[in-house]
């Protein structure tokens, strides 16, 4: 949602039990900001090694989900849309111009931050958070029409994208017709007045009562309406731990019969539509659409109500690495959670909760870091994510409530290490996402800074080294590297290198040096 969701679930996705109070090295929620002196650096390693083993102990029994996802979702490349601050104008149709740059980029799926209108009572700034939602079934004037959205779907489908829709379900703003019509939708306290979300920090939305049915039907039955009107290809749901299981459960089956009548549709009237439309309506067991948890906390979601969760504890991780306290070899606990049989985890650098209120790409890993950093999310187990301006250095945190337009021009552009990664992450199935692609098999390195991991797939295989530190690293790499081995991308740091192999062979390193090879 904003800056408390993120905040809270990096909190509790690094809550370790069992270590002792005394040795406790707390992450996230700021704690980053603590470097470890040289003189503690074992003892301090130590520790970290046991947060790290804790965090994937204590996850409940997973289960093997009862469908199978949409072949497309396999080589997502998911970019994070920012309709206000993406141009000066913050509209609909002035983006649309941008989508063939975000093709040519290799972007092929579109997420876009709620579009519906914004409640003014208890408004947070001057233009509100997106996630303080008056009418789902309504699009924010700020943004343009409904037919200007539905018009940018429509393009977006005819040039091979895919659009998944944010939608916040565990609140409303203040605003919501649903507060004077039905307050029985909402939580409400001992005198019955309707309230905000109990500990979040959220006065500018009210609580939604999850008891009560028939709001659960409208509500699913305004998600469906999307899939309807506009022909949305699947949901990221905020902060989705805050509503019950149940629910998503309920509603899942609903939006896939909605999705399948209208791929029917498409077909029959020679719409665009997914690649694979014709597979999943042969295939009952297939699902239609994709369903994004923003969520790390209650793996049961992942059951049959959705297909991904977030892998806030990786994030958290890369930033201590980045920060120069925690070493790269520690990043394998993260790089595969525990999740459900074909399920995956989203992967990210960035996200508009972490940079407006924690980190941007700089502050985060450097410039240098970061660009080691998408070889590392591009090339691990799951989907990785691009946040709007990011493939232009992200060079500032964007305001939440504010008009606040993104810098697009700058000295540090990611545009073509995103455009190569892309390219090697879609054209190689073995590092597809889920049951598409392959597992990664870590490759053993006598250097704690450098990560080193391959994914085989047929005869399909992905070699990385990663020197995941500011410092020049030294490392053995002739038994990883092969004469017959292809260099697919060498970069130090966010400069490009030459597509060989030479100047690793006197096993030095540079700073976030990074080489992605084809066997």
């Amino acid at each position: 949602m904003s800056k408390d969701a993120g905040i809270i679930s990096g909190c509790f996705t690094n809550l370790v039990v069992a270590v002792s109070c005394a040795a406790l090295v707390m992450t996230g929620c700021g704690a980053n900001s603590g470097h470890e002196e040289a003189d503690n650096e074992s003892a301090k390693q130590e520790v970290a090694d046991a947060q790290d083993a804790a965090s994937t102990d204590d996850q409940d029994e997973v289960q093997e989900p009862t469908r199978k996802l949409p072949a497309w979702t396999g080589k997502m490349v998911v970019y994070e849309v920012n309709i206000r601050q993406y141009s000066e104008e913050g509209t609909f149709n002035a983006f649309r111009p941008h989508l063939q740059e975000l093709k040519d980029m290799g972007i092929n799926t579109l997420w876009f931050m709620p579009v519906h209108p914004i409640s003014e009572t208890n408004r947070s700034g001057s233009l509100g958070s997106y996630y303080s939602i008056t009418d789902y079934r309504e699009i924010n004037p700020e943004f343009g029409s409904k037919e200007d959205f539905i018009a940018l779907v429509d393009e977006a489908h005819a040039m091979g994208f895919t659009v998944l829709m944010d939608w916040v379900a565990n609140h409303t703003g203040w605003d919501c017709s649903w507060i004077s019509e039905h307050p029985d939708w909402y939580t409400q306290n001992s005198k019955g007045e309707v309230i905000s979300p109990e500990g979040m920090g959220w006065p500018d939305v009210a609580d939604l009562n999850y008891d009560n049915e028939e709001m659960r039907a409208e509500m699913i039955d305004c998600m469906k309406y999307w899939i309807d009107n506009a022909d949305i290809d699947g949901f990221r749901c905020d902060y989705a731990t805050g509503v019950p299981v149940d629910f998503w459960e309920s509603a899942r089956p609903v939006l896939e019969e909605a999705k399948r009548a209208r791929l029917e549709k498409d077909l029959e009237e020679g719409l665009p539509c997914l690649e694979d439309a014709g597979e999943i309506l042969e295939d009952s067991s297939r699902s239609a659409l994709y369903m994004l948890a923003e969520d790390n906390l209650v793996p049961s979601l992942l059951d049959s109500a959705f297909d991904s969760n977030y892998n806030w504890n990786l994030y958290d991780s890369i930033i201590q690495v980045g920060h120069d306290s925690k070493t790269a070899d520690k990043l394998k606990y993260y790089l595969q959670p525990k999740m459900q049989e074909g399920t995956f985890a989203m992967n990210f650098t960035d996200n508009h909760d972490k940079n407006s209120y924690e980190y941007t790409l700089e502050t985060g890993y450097g410039f240098d870091g970061a660009a080691a950093m998408y070889a590392l999310t591009f090339t691990s187990e799951g989907v990785p994510l691009v946040y709007s301006g990011d493939e232009e250095g992200g060079m500032k945190a964007l305001s939440f409530m504010e008009k606040d337009l993104i810098e697009w021009e700058s000295d540090h552009s990611y545009r073509e290490l995103l455009t190569e990664l892309a390219k090697i992450r879609t054209e190689n199935e073995a590092l597809y996402a889920g049951s598409y692609g392959a597992v990664m098999e870590f490759d053993d390195s006598d250097n704690r800074n450098v990560l080193i991991f391959h994914r085989t797939l047929g005869d399909n295989s992905i070699k990385c080294i990663l020197n995941l530190s500011k410092r020049e690293q030294e490392t053995d790499i002739s038994s990883v590297i092969d004469a017959s081995d292809t260099c697919l991308l060498h970069y130090v740091g966010e400069k490009k290198a030459d597509d060989s192999f030479d100047s690793l062979e006197d096993n030095l390193m540079d700073p976030w040096e990074f080489v992605i090879i084809q066997d």
